[in-house]
């Protein structure tokens, strides 16, 4: 279990950081180059060494989850969340997402039967207020209201996608390996924002493209698709999708570390105090693996 929730702690890290990489990327590369830039180098990647483990054999079901697993997360996913961030305030999309853990508990319930305990549940409202503090706690923060609403409902679709997507990865984690999903959501990522990245291709300006931005896909390719989503893949073949979920909450406290470390941005007692919730809710959420090792 140690690897497990190791690789866990790391997705979250390479997540909370991608924040960070992600706008120094978005300088000067477009958005949809970008996630289809970083998803094809994560399948080359994989690709490579599916070629030399081998490559299973899938049936026309498992391709139609497979499919479906990457239409949720990165397809529908980063839409949402890119498009929501136009309408809505960075607070307002951090609560929401802050949600997922609620979501996939609820779905897990009905669609995996997986059993509701009540650590996952403390867990997962112990985190949701140390977000809260996380947010709240900026210097300058305020809410605005102004046309937020339109922006409110897509990044809740980012909600349900990265849910669903989560549930369809546990699903698939009972007959494949991380690896083998992993390959195949990348692949499909690939696919799925082919024609996108084709209608942005007239207006990328190459020449323009700095190396601070080549240095942020780099490490958006590789620590936070490559092994993120391997390590989170992996996770969900080993333990409940409800507790694994509850450590994307951890991803709002990394982003602000490293925005406090790396760029410079103010990081309050307030903050500290809800950082240090969210990390209190995710051990109490793994104590009944912690107590199995023991």
């Amino acid at each position: 279990m140690f690897t497990t929730y190791a690789g866990l702690v790391l997705s979250v890290i390479f997540w909370g950081l991608s924040f960070v990489a992600t706008k120094i990327a978005l300088e000067t590369i477009p958005v949809f180059t970008l996630i289809f830039g970083r998803f094809l180098l994560g399948f080359f990647f994989f690709g490579l060494v599916s070629l030399k483990v081998g490559f299973p054999r899938f049936t026309s079901g498992d391709h139609r989850l497979f499919l479906l697993t990457a239409f949720f997360e990165p397809g529908l996913y980063y839409i949402f969340e890119t498009k929501g961030l136009l309408y809505t305030s960075a607070p307002n999309v951090s609560l929401i997402i802050a949600t997922i853990p609620l979501v996939v508990l609820v779905l897990a319930a009905f669609i995996l039967n997986e059993k509701v305990k009540r650590t996952s549940i403390m867990g997962i409202f112990i985190s949701l207020i140390g977000i809260w503090f996380l947010i709240t706690g900026v210097p300058d923060f305020s809410w605005d209201l102004k046309g937020a609403l339109k922006g409110d409902l897509l990044i809740f679709g980012a909600v349900l996608s990265a849910s669903a997507y989560i549930i369809c990865a546990h699903h698939l984690g009972k007959k494949y390996s991380s690896l083998e999903i992993t390959t195949m959501q990348t692949l499909y990522g690939t696919v799925f924002f082919t024609l996108p990245f084709l209608w942005e291709f007239p207006k990328v300006q190459w020449s323009m493209i700095s190396g601070h931005s080549l240095g942020a896909l780099l490490y958006l390719t590789i620590f936070a698709t490559i092994a993120a989503y391997w390590f989170y893949n992996h996770a969900l073949t080993k333990i409940p999708a409800a507790r694994a979920a509850v450590f994307i909450n951890g991803i709002p406290l990394v982003t602000a570390a490293g925005a406090w470390f790396l760029l410079g941005e103010s990081l309050t007692p307030l903050q500290a105090f809800g950082g240090m919730l969210v990390l209190i809710a995710v051990f109490i959420n793994s104590l009944p693996d912690l107590k199995a090792v023991d």
